[in-house]
């Protein structure tokens, strides 16, 4: 079995890719982080791509040099925080190219590749920002609702091709990009007691729904995306007083 995963060069892409590997994938890693993602293949016996997921090129020679893949895992994502009346141009183009272009462009690689041996799986990165974005995220949540709708028309295309594709809508995650956000020991203890199961979430919770997705146990499961976030992006009404 072969997969590729993107931006493992830390973080969740990191955790993903590890746990691949002991499920007995041989990898290859895509992260514009030469040193992080040559860390990572070093640490798992791994093909390392210093890529740019939103270059078409520098995309099609990583997978034409890896070859064709049973999974491919799009987690490659960034955010420019900050409010939308603040935000430049290069900011939104940026979050736009890595998110949803990047996102688009391997999916593509890795679907021409997979339809070659007779099929394989898609994962892509969403976030609840999808369901319900929050202030002063940029672009980023629009883009997420974007890969959530690109997921829904990847599955209907490539579904004859025998390639399924599926989107993981994390939360409350204490991992990633996140991380260093809930360091913040007055905002951890606000947002944990926001979640109802009254706890944040571990990278590991979102491996496992990588796992699952990407396992025989999910071979009728196509065009959908699995949240996971403790309950998050369901409870407003919870929140709200009521007589």
């Amino acid at each position: 079995m072969k997969a590729i995963v993107t931006g493992a060069g830390a973080g969740l892409g990191a955790a993903i890719a590890e746990r691949l590997a002991k499920e007995g994938y041989a990898l290859g890693l895509l992260d514009q982080d030469e040193a992080g993602v040559a860390s990572v293949a070093e640490r798992l016996n791994a093909k390392a791509f210093p890529t740019d997921v939103a270059s078409p090129v520098a995309v099609a020679e990583a997978f034409d040099a890896f070859g064709p893949v049973d999974l491919l895992v799009n987690n490659a994502g960034i955010a420019r925080f900050g409010p939308l009346l603040d935000q430049s141009a290069l900011d939104m183009q940026t979050v736009i190219n890595v998110n949803l272009l990047g996102t688009a462009i391997c999916a593509q690689q890795a679907a021409k590749g997979m339809a070659t041996i007779g099929g394989g799986s898609i994962i892509n990165m969403s976030s609840i920002n999808a369901i319900t974005p929050g202030p002063n995220v940029g672009l980023y949540a629009a883009t997420k609702a974007a890969i959530q709708n690109l997921t829904i028309l990847q599955s209907i295309e490539w579904g004859p091709l025998g390639i399924r594709v599926n989107a993981i809508a994390p939360g409350f995650i204490d991992a990633g990009m996140s991380a260093p956000f809930f360091a913040n020991e007055s905002i951890r203890e606000k947002r944990s007691q926001g979640v109802p199961l009254k706890a944040l979430g571990t990278a590991d919770d979102v491996v496992n729904a990588v796992v699952y997705l990407q396992s025989d146990a999910a071979r009728y499961v196509s065009g959908h995306q699995l949240v996971v976030d403790g309950g998050v992006v369901g409870s407003l009404l919870a929140h709200l007083p009521r007589d």
